[in-house]
């Protein structure tokens, strides 16, 4: 069975998805591992009480970035992962550090990249009066929310809407996009090669698509 590490940040409404997905038989693979940059992330509590291995270091006042870094993923090695899915990380982590896990290593953005990496997406796409929103998974790069990407969920902006309006409109579809990306690597169905993705054997010229079934398409 797949072994998942997963990075995070924050809250854990992403870990939650990924470990009811496969409580339930729906996402199989293991977690193996939750781990942060941020000892008292609260997503840390919720993988313990689940029984889950977790670590925390903390990122801030650490000095050398780069260091930090390449120590941090030594630790996340330890735990042998075949993937590992950043969650909300906030973190955005030295090439040489993740250059072991090209291919390995998926990321979910709030936005429909390439548009809007990087922080305030749902403010920047209310700025830009744009009339859709949504959510990315993609393989991780060197180059910030740069990888190729894997599949979107997609919202309408409505009229009036909020920055808060959008997160919260918009995170569930972001808890099943994780979940059905997820497990369409661990299964083998789709995989990076270079700068392209492979699913089902054949190039992915456009990012899967979530459907309402919660699959992508």
């Amino acid at each position: 069975m797949p072994r998942l590490a997963v990075l995070v940040s924050g809250r854990g409404s992403n870990f939650d998805a990924l470990h009811a997905a496969i409580t339930a038989g729906r996402l199989h693979a293991e977690i193996v591992l939750v781990a942060s940059n941020r000892p008292h992330a609260p997503a840390l509590a919720r993988a313990r009480a689940a029984g889950i291995v977790t670590h925390a270091s903390e990122s801030r006042g650490s000095g050398d970035r780069a260091a930090w870094d390449r120590a941090f993923m030594a630790m996340v090695a330890t735990a042998q992962p075949d993937l590992i899915v950043l969650a909300g990380f906030m973190r955005r982590l030295d090439a040489a550090a993740i250059a072991p896990w090209l291919g390995r290593m998926l990321n979910i953005h709030p936005s429909l990249l390439p548009n809007y990496a990087g922080l305030d997406t749902h403010q920047r796409v209310l700025a830009a009066g744009d009339a859709e929103h949504g959510a990315s998974v993609h393989f991780v790069t060197a180059e910030l929310d740069g990888g190729p990407v894997l599949a979107q969920a997609r919202i309408p902006v409505l009229p009036g809407d909020t920055p808060a309006d959008l997160a919260a409109r918009l995170l569930p579809l972001e808890h099943q996009l994780l979940v059905a990306a997820v497990a369409a690597v661990a299964s083998g169905r789709c995989r990076m090669q270079g700068a392209t993705i492979l699913c089902g054997g054949q190039i992915l010229h456009a990012p899967l698509q979530l459907q309402d079934d919660a699959s992508l398409a």
